[in-house]
């Protein structure tokens, strides 16, 4: 039996990225999300149009997408709820979000030197694809709630790079699905590629009311 529902979020699971930007000071920016996916060696990413990542991206014309594991929940919750934007946008102070430069060393990660962007990549994260801005759609320009508020960013992935643990044995171009398991975010919750939840998140402290565009 289905019944008529209308969620506050429709995140009905995919994969946490950490992308990696670099600030207008030279600092570096570190941002989780999930409204992320691929075809080929393409990204489309969805983002607040206001945020300081998307931000980023569009002035410097590039990121890194790390994939953590399900191990690292614990420096995805420690980022949660900062944002590189100062003064803290009004909507994000009333979700409990505070302004922190140093992201790197709040979640107790590394940077290291990216090949072709000026980026960095997590060294902890299995996963860095290294990318450059394609093109910026708006979202909902015919909602009067949430015009203005939303992009899909489209990026080009022009490196990637693995961890030899996800790898398939002897063939360094093909993730072992076996191997990998990637932190996974359904409806604000971690899960990894089990039945179980990994870890509380500090993320669902916000009521998911807050997220109604209304």
């Amino acid at each position: 039996m289905h019944i008529r529902s209308e969620p506050a979020i429709l995140y009905f699971g995919t994969p946490v990225v950490l992308i990696s930007t670099v600030n207008e000071d030279g600092s570096y920016n570190l941002a989780p999300m999930s409204s992320a996916w691929w075809l080929t060696w393409r990204c489309v990413l969805g983002l607040g149009a206001h945020s300081k990542t998307p931000q980023n991206i569009r002035r410097t014309g590039e990121c890194v997408l790390n994939l953590p594991s399900a191990g690292m929940v614990g420096a995805v919750n420690r980022l949660a709820l900062t944002t590189g934007s100062n003064p803290v946008p009004p909507w994000k102070v009333a979700r409990g979000y505070r302004y922190e430069r140093e992201k790197f060393g709040l979640a107790g990660l590394t940077p290291i030197e990216s090949d072709t962007v000026g980026a960095p990549r997590v060294l902890e994260c299995p996963v860095q694809m290294e990318a450059t801005l394609e093109s910026v759609h708006h979202l909902a320009e015919r909602d009067e709630k949430l015009h203005g508020r939303l992009v899909s960013i489209e990026v080009r992935v022009r490196r990637v790079h693995l961890a030899d643990s996800v790898l398939v044995d002897g063939d360094s171009n093909r993730v072992d699905p076996d191997k990998w398991r990637p932190l996974i975010m359904s409806f604000q919750q971690f899960y990894g590629l089990t039945p179980d939840r990994v870890s509380e998140s500090t993320l669902a402290q916000i009521p998911e009311s807050l997220y109604r565009a209304s």
